[in-house]
């Protein structure tokens, strides 16, 4: 062999790094502590209904890691907005499309199934007696959200139920809308 060894190509499915990601599922089995994460938002009110959201920082295994974004929402004109941007609702069911695809897209990676297509499709309905406070007895969000999954690719539909299943027991956003989630609230008034 020449002094130049020649490095293996990382096995790329799907257009995730199969390689990594099974060294980071290895890296967190071995040390839990690596698997912590920690998302921090702030919002700040941009006037009328329209608001700005800023992304600064995520921690991994207790390691900050810098990244910027911002993500501007407001409500529609019949809501009191402006419908210069998505609304709450529309980023809450975008959050939960997008990391089950995320979700989707690496079960199918390290199966070794290339997808063609993936296209998640989701709705709910919201009465707005109960987010403007007129019946205490209505709801002020979501009872239910329903949501299908279109899916192409190599795989058999037994691989793809497998899969489906698996995003359903791993997906944070999932997770975190098919349950209640405890909040902290705290109050400052300047």
């Amino acid at each position: 062999m020449s002094a130049q060894a020649k490095t293996a190509e990382p096995t790329v499915v799907n257009g995730i790094n199969v390689d990594d990601l099974l060294a980071l599922i290895d890296s967190v089995k071995r040390e839990p502590a690596k698997g912590k994460t920690n998302w921090h938002v702030t919002t700040i009110w941009q006037g009328q209904a329209r608001s700005r959201a800023d992304i600064e920082s995520y921690e991994i295994g207790g390691e900050k890691v810098p990244r910027r974004f911002s993500i501007d929402i407001d409500e529609p004109r019949e809501l009191g907005g402006s419908n210069s941007f998505a609304n709450p609702q529309d980023h809450l069911i975008a959050a939960l499309n997008a990391c089950m695809t995320v979700g989707y897209v690496a079960q199918c990676a390290v199966r070794g199934i290339t997808l063609e297509s993936l296209a998640i499709e989701t709705d709910g309905e919201i009465d707005l007696r109960g987010f403007l406070g007129i019946d205490p007895a209505v709801p002020q969000g979501y009872e239910n959200l329903s949501y299908t999954v279109r899916i192409k690719g190599n795989g058999t539909k037994e691989q793809f139920a497998e899969v489906h299943k698996a995003v359903m027991a791993t997906s944070p956003n999932f997770y975190n809308l098919s349950r209640p989630v405890g909040l902290t609230p705290a109050l400052f008034v300047e």
